[in-house]
């Protein structure tokens, strides 16, 4: 079995899967989101907000490849760079910590340890460019796929809340702790992969 962890371009953008390619829900504000939404233009919203991170930070996300089809994905980003994340109780992100936005792992691919390729991938990336620590919203009530990842399933996987709040909780991992990972956090980490969304809309804050 080939895999490959391709960096997240204008090219490998169309093989995030449904609807992740086409939602901006981290891209935008919710005002903003909405008037997309309404108007048909988040797709293009989407490609114009990775242009952008692209050109003033660099990398901010990897699309996975198993035998050269996407199974999965992780997008991440300075907050500065993610206009959603204004809008939820417990901000702002910590100024020395990137925002994990979201990720996804189909299914069938869980278990084979490319949850954790996946985020010491980010970790390694991250690191060389002097970042200490991801920072991410969990979602505390987490029902149904969306946007926002599982509180419990972050916990699971090493990060530990900094901010409390009984819906969105922010949670934080320190990057040199994914390089010792055991096999049932790897185990957690592929559920939260797998969690990821199916529908781009979550409950409104």
């Amino acid at each position: 079995m080939g895999r490959q962890l391709v960096p997240l371009t204008l090219d490998t953008l169309p093989h995030l899967p449904d609807p992740c390619a086409e939602c901006a829900f981290w891209e935008l504000d919710p005002v903003r989101g909405e008037e997309a939404a309404g108007a048909g233009q988040s797709a293009r919203e989407k490609e114009s907000w990775l242009s952008s991170v692209l050109l003033r930070w660099g990398s901010c996300g990897r699309v996975v490849y198993v035998d050269d089809q996407p199974v999965g994905f992780v997008l991440y980003a300075p907050p500065a760079y993610v206009p959603r994340s204004a809008a939820f109780p417990t901000s702002p992100v910590s100024p020395d910590a990137v925002q994990l936005m979201t990720a996804r792992l189909r299914t069938e691919y869980q278990g084979q340890g490319l949850g954790r390729v996946m985020v010491q991938t980010v970790a390694k990336d991250l690191l060389r460019r002097g970042v200490r620590a991801m920072e991410a919203f969990g979602d505390a009530d987490w029902r149904r796929p969306a946007c926002v990842l599982p509180a419990d399933h972050l916990l699971a996987v090493g990060f530990k809340t900094v901010r409390p709040h009984p819906v969105f909780p922010r949670l934080r991992l320190e990057l040199r702790s994914t390089v010792s990972w055991r096999e049932d956090v790897e185990r957690a980490l592929d559920q939260l992969l797998g969690a990821v969304q199916k529908d781009p809309v979550p409950r409104p804050l």
